[in-house]
Order: structure tokens, then C-alpha cells, then sequence
């Protein structure tokens, strides 16, 4: 790349990676921090950016007025491994983890939050065409 962070971070979670490699949002985050961006930045591609792409800036901030809804984010330290669909690996110091979520006033904690089993098991399969993946994934490979 030339240097240039992305504007806006989507998990790009679909039929054909659902079980990896990009699991989901905080993967992805997490892993544009081990490149090197910052937190802040990062927060702010997740939330802020994507609420104006789509021209709705109330939801991508918290303030007196706007939507409630948050996703309650730790920075967990330890050793964690990412690897992507070609299976390069990228080791992390870092990862974010989500504690859990208040929707709508009610809070609602993720019992899984310190499983990361899925992308410490991951293994590429880029060497499978999409059609294989799928298949696999729905039984009848």
C-alpha cells in the first residue's frame, strides 16, 4: 500500500468466509492495528466514517440526542495470531474484544468474549475456489 489508512472498516463477513478469514469487525480491526494504525483511527473507521458514508452522523457518535446503541470494547493483551486467505500470518501484542452491547438501554454480555478459538484454529483455503468453500461449509463437499 502507499501509506494511505482506510476511511472506512467493514468486517466483510460473507457466504464464502464465513469461517474465516475475516470473522468478523473486531478481527479486522485488530488487524489493521497490528499494521500500525492507531486505536483512535481505527474506532473511528468502525463507527464515525461508515455513519456519515451512508449519511446518517447520529449514529456514528455518542452525544446528547443520538442513538444509544454501543458495542462496550476492551483492548485485550496477549499473542494472537492472524492469518489471512492465502495464509500469510500477522502476530498481534493486541486484539479487540467486545465485552458485550447496550441496545436500546438493556445490556447484553458476550459470554464468549475470551473464546478465540476460531482465528487461532483458521487455515487458509485459498487454494479452494469459493464453489468449494461453500460446499464444505453446507455439507456437501
Amino acid at each position: 500500500s502507499e501509506g494511505l489508512a482506510p476511511d472506512v472498516i467493514s468486517s466483510d463477513v460473507h457466504l464464502y468466509c464465513v469461517d474465516g478469514p475475516a470473522f468478523d469487525i473486531l478481527v479486522c480491526m485488530s488487524k489493521l492495528m497490528a499494521l500500525g494504525m492507531p486505536l483512535v483511527e481505527v474506532l473511528r473507521a468502525a463507527t464515525q466514517r461508515p455513519a456519515e458514508a451512508i449519511a446518517r452522523p447520529e449514529l456514528g457518535t455518542l452525544k446528547v440526542g443520538a442513538v444509544g446503541d454501543i458495542a462496550v470494547l476492551r483492548l485485550r493483551p496477549g499473542r494472537f495470531t492472524f492469518v489471512d486467505a492465502v495464509g500469510a500470518s500477522l502476530t498481534a501484542e493486541q486484539r479487540l474484544v467486545s465485552d458485550g452491547i447496550v441496545v436500546g438501554g438493556t445490556w447484553w454480555p458476550n459470554e464468549a468474549a475470551n473464546d478465540f478459538g476460531d482465528t487461532e484454529r483458521f487455515e487458509a483455503h485459498a487454494h479452494e475456489t469459493h464453489v468449494d468453500v461453500v460446499s464444505r461449509h453446507f455439507g456437501r463437499g
